[in-house]
């Protein structure tokens, strides 16, 4: 690898730093690697991005890093990634974090995914105490409920175990806020509180016959694949990361695979590597295909195209005429998905006209003292991007405390005696 490192021109203004949500800190990492300070350059890595390890492994480097760098121009962009996989997947099974004494108050984390673990090293570091509550037994979040185990190797989530602890970090799982304790309990018990939980909620095509059909949501297929009979033949429809991971994980189960997209390749968020993993595994692609309703055996599907306005605007399209009938034994649904806004309770923040909580940076402004991260800030992102807003939202619950506690002493001082 040190053949790769030597190739990269340790750009001043780095475009693969910019282009990463984290920004993480290219030029100066390599230089440390080229020098032999692997260590040094691996610690670095992870105390700007602690899941560091895992994202080398599960981002999107065409769209990121890779796709950024300045000898693109001569079609060979350095492999970042590689490197970083390499120094940080060694460092994170001896990582820890100079966590303070709890002095400066305590903060309650829903979520234990990478947001909510990114937000709780982070506090700690700064000396306030952190509480995760999950709705899971474990923590991990997307991380273990949601990528396979063949794009990730469990051990690399199971190494943060010993992180968490001995950064003094309380995980309480199996535990659902809004349901085991409400989230106004959390904000009398805690200084401040950060909802950092992921999308749990699948959305639904809303087709006729999607309620009655053999129908299985991705999120819930990928939290425990064995517990479902899929048959012979599936179908998985939508374009992204879980459509891939659903659709590698039954094909896996030895199932016929053929995945659904209304729009072109081109179009298709998901990471185009794993794209051709899963083509090049047995995977059927087929691409401008809706379905419009799900029948008891066949899927009725409706060929698509895009269309180009006189304003030059490109939309995708159904085209009338075009149904046809699909033979499946189980429908995988991709499309997304949405948080749950039932944690709130009867407590509900103020929304805007789209149904987005309104805030203020982080913090919701109908609710001081509740903050948001991951997917709760961001919708449906990537794990980088999750890691990226979990820092934001703690240097912000920072700033609200010190003003908070400046707030107390000011009171303190002008009582009269």
């Amino acid at each position: 690898m040190n053949e790769e490192a030597n190739r990269c021109l340790l750009c001043r203004n780095a475009r693969c730093s910019s282009a990463c949500p984290v920004h993480t800190p290219v030029p100066e990492a390599m230089k440390l690697y080229r020098g032999g300070e692997y260590d040094k350059a691996a610690e670095i890595l992870f105390y700007n991005n602690p899941f560091s390890a895992i994202t080398s492994m599960v981002c999107d480097w065409h769209k990121l890093c890779l796709g950024h760098c300045v000898l693109n121009a001569k079609n060979a962009p350095v492999r970042w990634y590689e490197i970083e996989k390499e120094l940080s997947g060694k460092y994170l099974f001896h990582a820890s974090v100079a966590a303070e004494d709890s002095n400066n108050g305590s903060v309650a984390i829903i979520g234990g995914g990478p947001a909510g673990i990114t937000a709780a090293l982070a506090l700690r570091e700064k000396g306030y105490g952190a509480v995760i509550y999950d709705s899971n037994p474990e923590y991990g979040g997307v991380l273990r409920y949601g990528i396979p185990e063949f794009r990730l190797d469990r051990k690399y989530i199971d190494a943060y175990e010993s992180i968490i602890k001995e950064a003094g970090i309380v995980f309480r799982g199996n535990t659902t806020v809004g349901k085991d304790i409400s989230l106004n309990r959390l904000r009398e018990q805690f200084d401040a509180v950060l909802i950092a939980g992921g999308a749990g909620l699948p959305r639904r095509l809303n087709v006729p016959g999607e309620t009655e059909g053999k129908v299985i949501y991705a999120l819930d297929f990928l939290k425990d694949p064995d517990s479902y009979a899929l048959g012979h033949k599936v179908i998985v429809v939508g374009g992204g990361n879980v459509t891939i991971d659903a659709s590698r994980t039954a094909l896996r189960k030895g199932c016929e695979t053929s995945v659904y997209y209304r729009k072109s390749f081109e179009n298709m968020p998901a990471n185009l590597e794993e794209v051709s993993e899963a083509g090049k595994e047995g995977v059927e692609f087929n691409v401008f295909e809706v379905p419009v309703e799900i029948k008891e055996h066949t899927v009725v599907m409706r060929k698509c195209e895009n269309r180009t306005d006189a304003d030059g605007k490109i939309s995708t399209v159904m085209i009338d005429g075009t149904d046809h009938e699909v033979v499946y034994d189980n429908i995988i649904i991709a499309i997304s998905a949405n948080v749950d806004h039932g944690l709130f309770g009867t407590g509900m923040p103020e929304m805007d006209d789209n149904g987005n909580i309104i805030l203020e940076g982080t913090q919701v402004k109908s609710l001081p003292g509740i903050f948001l991260a991951g997917d709760f800030k961001l919708g449906p992102k990537t794990v980088v991007e999750a890691v990226m807003s979990a820092k934001t939202a703690v240097e912000e619950i920072d700033t609200f405390l010190k003003m908070k506690r400046l707030k107390e002493m000011e009171k303190l001082n002008t009582r009269p005696d």
